[in-house]
This record gives C-alpha cells, structure tokens and sequence, in this order.
C-alpha cells in the first residue's frame, strides 16, 4: 500500500550556520523522505501491519485507537500534543521525553500557571531559573527549560512572532505537505524526528508514525526493523512500510501495549504476551506451509 502524499509546495529552507546537528538531522530526513534506510528490508508488509493492529486492539479494548480531533482542554504533555496550538504542542511533547505522563502533566500544568497558558513571549523571555522550577515536576528540568526557551527564541526570529500555526493551514493553497513541516520543526534545536512526528500525528492530525521507546522495541521484537536500526532510522523505515490509515492506531497501541505487558518488557520472560503469541502463530503457519510444499 503506498502512502499518499499531498502536493509539496516549494519552500526553500534556510542553511543553519554553525549547526551540524541541524544539518545532520535535516539530511537524515530528506535522505529517507521517498525510500526507507532498508530498502531491502519487506517487513511490515501491510498485511502484518494490520494483523498486529487487530492483535492488539483486541487486547486493548480499552484503548481502541480512535483519532481524537485536539482540543483545549488536553494536557499536551501527556496527550502527545493533543492541542489546537503548534506550539503548545511541540512544548507538551518536549515535557513529556524521559518521565512518566503524570510527571509530565504536572509540569504542564505548573507551567501553565507559572506563565499563563500559551503565554509564550513570558516564558521566552523569563530568567531560566524561573521556567526551570516551574517544570520541575517532569525531570531533566535545566535541559528542558533550556531547549523550550531556545525554541522559543528561533521560532520568534523565524518568523516574527511566538507562533507555528501556518503548520496548521488546512486550505488546498496553503496546506504543507508532511515533509516541510517535519523538515520545520526538527530544525529547531531539541526537535527530534519522534517529537516531530507526534505534533504531525496529534496536534496536526497527519498520518505519520512516531517512534519512541516502547514502540522501537516492540518493532524489535516483531522483526520489523533490521537489528542495526536505532530509533531514528526505524522511523524513516518504518514510516514507509506502515500504511497512513494505520499510524495513529498502531501508534496508540503499541504505547500502550509498551507500558502495560511483562511478558515483552524484558528478554527471556516467561509472563504472556500476545505479540510473541502471534509470532509463534505465524512461525508455526510458516512451518507448516514449508512441509507441505
């Protein structure tokens, strides 16, 4: 199944002086925008895609993958940047890296009334003490504080003002395709392609597939990514090989399956595990057509 694509507008990106982090993240994007890291490399097909997503729907009834349109009541920390607001968003997700949801939310939620919510010209411009302890709920604090301040710097250089909506457009004229806006946020310092990709995927409601931890190990464990592969190729691979009307689901899903199963969480546990079930289902199945031909 390919991925459909909206038409590209042209948008010439500026050169990022005395930046080869930039630079390499840009070139590791575009270098993977039509092809996968693996070329080689047929796994998943659209067929294993979608058998792992009825799996896994199935044990997560709870949490059936259903796209939630943002809204202003989410937490964007802890809903992935499920919120109307770009910027909002992209805070949200930088709150949530390494710590638990509830942690990050706290530190949403303290920032919010620390600064006002979505007061960005406050923040940016406030002491870094001061963003620091009002995020301090979430971990790496100093860190955090540091990349959102200086995030917050470029985009009001970039563009004149605290604000990322033109990501948003959705006007036929005026509408980015998935590529141009990922090649604009993961330009800014701290952005990288998975944070990136939960703004298109939550907030901007593109159909793009965002790995993080639980899901590059679970890739891992379904063979779908080489052994060689860290995150960031898995990304590119796996954004290729997903069908589009399957990557808010199978995203959803394997967070969730990630942080709940012990039988996947660690090598050699002897806990269930629907996944390795249905690989042994398919080995099985695999097994068993070879003896007959």
């Amino acid at each position: 199944m390919k991925r459909s694509r909206s038409p590209s507008p042209v948008v010439a990106l500026q050169p990022v002086p005395g930046s080869p982090h930039k630079a390499k993240k840009l070139k590791i994007h575009t270098s993977y925008v039509v092809q996968s890291p693996f070329p080689d490399f047929a796994h998943p097909t659209a067929a294993e895609a979608l058998q792992v997503y009825d799996v896994l729907v199935e044990a997560h009834p709870g949490h059936r993958a259903v796209r939630r349109p943002p809204t202003m009541t989410s937490n964007s920390a802890c809903t992935c940047g499920n919120v109307p607001n770009v910027v909002e968003a992209l805070i949200g997700v930088i709150l949530s890296q390494n710590t638990s949801g509830r942690n990050s939310a706290a530190a949403k939620t303290s920032l919010d009334a620390a600064f006002g919510r979505n007061n960005f010209a406050a923040i940016a411009s406030a002491p870094r003490a001061d963003v620091v302890e009002a995020i301090r709920h979430g971990g790496l604090a100093n860190k955090k504080a540091a990349t959102i301040q200086n995030i917050l710097a470029s985009i009001k250089e970039n563009h004149g003002d605290y604000s990322l909506q033109h990501l948003a457009q959705t006007d036929v004229d005026k509408r980015l395709s998935d590529d141009v806006i990922m090649q604009e946020l993961i330009s800014y310092d701290g952005v990288g392609p998975k944070t990136a990709s939960c703004v298109l995927l939550f907030c901007l409601g593109r159909d793009s597939f965002a790995v993080d931890t639980h899901v590059f190990r679970l890739s891992k464990v379904l063979g779908w990514v080489p052994d060689k592969a860290d995150r960031v190729l898995a990304q590119a691979h796996l954004d290729r090989r997903i069908p589009g009307e399957l990557k808010y689901g199978l995203h959803v899903l394997m967070m969730q399956h990630g942080r709940t199963c012990k039988g996947c969480k660690k090598s050699g546990s002897v806990e269930t595990c629907v996944l390795k079930t249905y690989l042994k289902g398919r080995r099985a199945q695999a097994q068993g057509a070879g003896r007959q031909g």
